[in-house]
């Protein structure tokens, strides 16, 4: 897995590759896009990493983080990347694209599966259904909106890869 910053959490329970989390409040940088998912997450990440790489008020770069996250939201897809812990939303400098927006997400729960592999579409149903049914068999409320993250760069061998499903949870 890259050796960048990630969003800190707490683990509240542990079965397999599934844990209940809870969040601390993350800072991040999101872009909606519409387009299928993968043509979506790649052009979202474009318009992140110009924003990440200098594309600001302040012609900062600012350290990459991971994972990169992706959810659909009506017939678009919202992707965003958490920004690096030292920074705030006074400190962050203002993007020179509109479409990025940069937002305070407060502590959260979320239950999570990790998985292993490509980001086919056909490993994240197999993943989302599972925890769908962990879910389901402890009585466990989601949102319903999966979110779906990926911790690696493209060059990073599928055995190594770092992959996630995520629901907020109540």
């Amino acid at each position: 897995m890259s050796d960048v910053e990630k969003p800190k959490y707490k683990i509240l329970s542990l079965d397999n590759n599934i844990e209940l989390r809870q969040y601390d409040s993350i800072f991040i940088a999101e872009v909606v896009v519409e387009g299928q998912r993968k043509d979506a997450i790649n052009k979202g990440f474009k318009i992140l990493a110009n924003y990440i790489f200098g594309e600001n008020s302040d012609n900062l770069k600012i350290e990459m983080t991971a994972p990169v996250k992706q959810q659909k939201t009506n017939n678009a897809w919202r992707i965003s990347f958490s920004m690096p812990e030292k920074y705030n939303l006074d400190s962050l400098p203002i993007p020179k694209n509109k479409a990025v927006q940069l937002k305070n997400i407060t502590n959260k729960k979320f239950a999570t599966i990790s998985f292993s592999g490509f980001n086919s579409d056909e490993n994240i149903t197999v993943n989302e259904n599972l925890l769908k049914n962990y879910l389901i068999k402890n009585k466990i409320v989601s949102n319903n909106f999966p979110i779906y993250a990926f911790y690696n760069p493209p060059w990073t061998l599928p055995m190594f890869r770092r992959n996630e499903i995520m629901f907020e949870i109540e």
